[in-house]
């Protein structure tokens, strides 16, 4: 037990997986040779012959694993270069015990020159290049599936690491503006109204900091979370800021990346409701299109005439350059961002899997 515990499990995996092989190789060579020797009708005892085969090749093989574990480090060129000696006496070591009880059953076995003694030294390399061959075989692949193994783990990683930096990207403007509200209203000795704003904003926060950004939320989820952020924005502007939502009903659990509409909000009340005296409409749309769901933010604001292909120009839309790298990541080419003006207004569409299963981001 003691050795169990300071050995990691997927060695001592691979302990019983290497006994196991070699073990029932061998065991079929032996089985083999039995079949055979029936076959060419030889006599009852004769089965000794590939027995004594099967454990001399089993031996003399645990010797060359020692020795490629010991050069394991070793380019597979040099590898292969130091191997040839130890084979070719590992070939010779199972013919010399094979002739010694094959002579029993055949007296024209024995060797009757040094040339003979040569050739049959050779008669089972093949075996052993096979064990060696698939011995390396088996041992680079696993070596190539550690090695995925741990080049994806690290991506996982990167990509849970970005996404997390990317949703966390709170803007400050946000809470400068709304603490500001929050100061002026106490000034202007209307305690209730600021209240419910820090009321609004402290669940504001709790949620978005209890979300984990690796997590999907279905979209009435996401709805509910983006009303909290609205109530705080209705308290700033009032009747300036108008809202209208217009979700198909199969769309209300479909899954969605948790706080993903936010930053779009911001930006539309940020450039289209705050700039304009008389504030402005905000509409956000979900429909399904297929085997993907759509999502629409649109303002009727003054819009974005620096846009140049459906690209914003640099320096401006963290939160939209945000949002579009965080669908990038978690969706590859699956994703769709379309940022585009229209008369008047701003509206910017997120295409993504029309998904419903589980929730946790791969």
């Amino acid at each position: 037990m003691a050795v169990a515990a300071s050995v990691p499990r997927f060695a001592l995996s691979r302990e019983r997986a290497f006994w196991l092989l070699h073990l029932s190789g061998w065991s079929a060579y032996f089985a083999l040779g039995t079949l055979s020797g029936v076959a060419h009708g030889k006599p009852s005892g004769y089965w000794v012959v590939p027995f004594t085969g099967a454990v001399t090749g089993a031996l003399l093989t645990l010797g060359l694993r020692y020795l490629l574990r010991a050069a394991s480090a070793l380019p597979p060129a040099r590898l292969l270069a130091l191997m040839v000696v130890p084979v070719l006496l590992c070939s010779a070591g199972m013919d010399f015990a094979l002739r010694r009880v094959l002579v029993d059953f055949c007296a024209s076995c024995a060797p009757a020159s040094r040339a003979a003694y040569v050739a049959y030294a050779l008669s089972n390399i093949y075996v052993v290049l096979a064990w060696v061959g698939l011995y390396l075989g088996i041992k680079y692949y696993g070596q190539l599936q550690a090695e995925m193994r741990r080049a994806l783990s690290a991506r996982t990683m990167a990509h849970q690491a970005q996404l997390k930096m990317l949703r966390y990207q709170l803007n400050p403007h946000f809470l400068f503006n709304t603490l500001n509200a929050i100061s002026t209203l106490i000034l202007d000795r209307e305690n209730g109204t600021a209240n419910r704003m820090v009321l609004g904003l402290s669940a504001f926060l709790r949620h978005s900091l209890d979300s984990d950004p690796m997590q999907r939320v279905n979209l009435r989820q996401e709805i509910d979370a983006l009303n909290l952020y609205l109530d705080i924005e209705k308290v700033r502007f009032g009747d300036r800021l108008r809202v209208e939502i217009d979700v198909q009903p199969g769309c209300w659990h479909a899954h969605v990346p948790s706080l993903l509409l936010q930053p779009l909000v911001e930006n539309a009340i940020k450039y289209a409701v705050a700039r304009q005296v008389a504030g402005g409409l905000l509409r956000i749309e979900a429909r399904r299109a297929g085997e993907r769901l759509e999502l629409e933010v649109s303002d009727d604001g003054p819009g974005c005439w620096a846009l140049e292909g459906g690209e914003l120009p640099p320096g401006t839309g963290v939160g939209l350059r945000n949002t579009r790298e965080r669908l990038q990541v978690l969706y590859g080419e699956q994703a769709g961002f379309d940022v585009r003006n229209r008369s008047p207004g701003l509206t910017v569409t997120l295409r993504l899997p029309f998904e419903t299963g589980t929730s946790a981001i791969p």
